[in-house]
């Protein structure tokens, strides 16, 4: 078994990671978790902070490998991975790709950077891909999409396309089983365009890629949406979407611009919500790094909102560009909000307040409940560790308890 391991990286991953390991970060088709299982051939266990261990349970036993789950799986690694012989560490400029180890009864995400530093180390030559700041999650979507189109498709055959389905590119289109098009129209020249199982593109919706839909995901009538965009598993989404990732089950089903941005796992951005992307003096855009409570460059030019699991905003929401909105968020009101709003807030531009544990918790479970998804206890205690972190950066930001 391979065990996928959560470097230091996962603190420029906030909000994203207070809720997840890297590992199940979704960008491109698949997570870093589905894409090393798939090239690797072999289920996965997680090694990560404390409070999503309970989820993740660590392995017992000997000689298992480890991966550091911010690098993107390639079959030219992943034979290098599998050469590691025990006690010995493959990496790159000082940074651990892979490990492999003995007895693991003394693993825990505190003690593995000790563990690793002291292995001999062979240096990778190759490229490596690397999800080392929030916005590279929707920045190295295109390079993602296309990777995965090819590891998921390679030898297979597509269902057809249906006749009132207009398609230029028609090489780089894969259509899954099930999957249901309505007259639509699909450029795959700019890049490929994976529409998976039992999904649904409904009339009049304009597609280019490299795009992603995935299992069970909808694009409501009249959808345009831009390359390179992914849109995970049970999302639902209409208006305009340029280079987006949604991770799961989360919903923009309205009119509405949404660009250069991540949304998390059971969000819901009400109709008429506008994110900017681009600054009106088309500077450098800069966001909050939650971990060392500052504002850092993204070096990009375009760069839009990042919102958290569970997070919400109703209808005509207004979001600055580089908005980080932290885990269950809920924001509404007229005018931008500020461009870090803490996890757990109640509010908007007038004001922010602490939004209740409990109620938040209630409304996490109705939302999943729509789905058949029971939240489980075990998840509540992560939630709950994730409020209570949190809880100084509400007191500064918001000027409450």
């Amino acid at each position: 078994m391979i065990v996928l391991f959560d470097s230091e990286a996962r603190y420029r991953l906030y909000p994203f990671t207070h809720t997840r390991p890297v590992a199940d970060i979704r960008c491109g088709i698949l997570t870093m978790r589905e894409r090393w299982e798939r090239v690797l051939e072999t289920p996965s266990a997680t090694c990560t902070e404390a409070h999503l261990q309970e989820l993740f349970p660590l392995p017992t036993g000997t000689d298992h490998l480890l991966v550091n789950a911010s690098v993107f799986a390639t079959r030219e690694l992943a034979d290098a991975v599998m050469s590691l012989k025990p006690g010995s560490a493959l990496r790159q400029g000082g940074v651990v790709l892979a490990a492999r180890l003995g007895d693991m009864q003394e693993l825990s995400f505190d003690t593995l950077p000790g563990i690793l530093s002291s292995l001999p180390a062979t240096e990778w030559p190759g490229t490596v891909h690397r999800l080392e700041h929030v916005w590279d999650i929707f920045s190295k979507n295109d390079y993602a999409i296309r990777y995965d189109f090819d590891l998921l498709t390679a030898g297979r055959d597509a269902a057809p396309v249906p006749d009132h389905v207009t398609v230029s590119g028609g090489e780089n289109l894969f259509i899954e089983a099930g999957a249901v098009l309505r007259p639509c129209i699909i450029n795959a020249e700019t890049g490929p365009v994976y529409i998976g199982k039992d999904t649904e593109v409904m009339e009049g919706c304009l597609l280019r890629g490299p795009l992603a839909l995935c299992d069970h995901a909808a694009l409501k009538m009249g959808a345009k949406v831009y390359g390179a965009t992914t849109l995970g598993p049970g999302c639902k989404a209409g208006g305009e979407i340029n280079n987006a990732v949604f991770f799961a089950n989360s919903n923009k089903g309205h009119d509405g611009f949404l660009g250069n941005a991540v949304i998390g796992e059971w969000c819901n951005l009400g109709a008429d919500t506008n994110c900017s992307n681009l600054k009106n003096n088309y500077g450098e855009v800069k966001i909050w790094d939650e971990h060392h409570n500052k504002s850092v460059a993204t070096g990009l030019q375009f760069c839009g909102l990042m919102m958290a699991d569970h997070a919400k905003c109703g209808i005509n929401t207004m979001f600055n560009t580089g908005t980080i909105a932290g885990v269950s968020c809920n924001v509404f009101g007229s005018g931008f909000p500020e461009k870090f709003i803490p996890s757990f807030s109640w509010g908007g531009s007038e004001g922010m307040a602490t939004y209740s544990f409990d109620r938040a918790m209630d409304a996490a479970r109705r939302m999943m409940a729509r789905r058949n998804i029971i939240l489980s206890d075990a998840a509540v205690r992560m939630y709950h560790h994730v409020f209570e972190q949190t809880q100084g950066q509400r007191r500064f930001f918001n000027g409450i308890d």
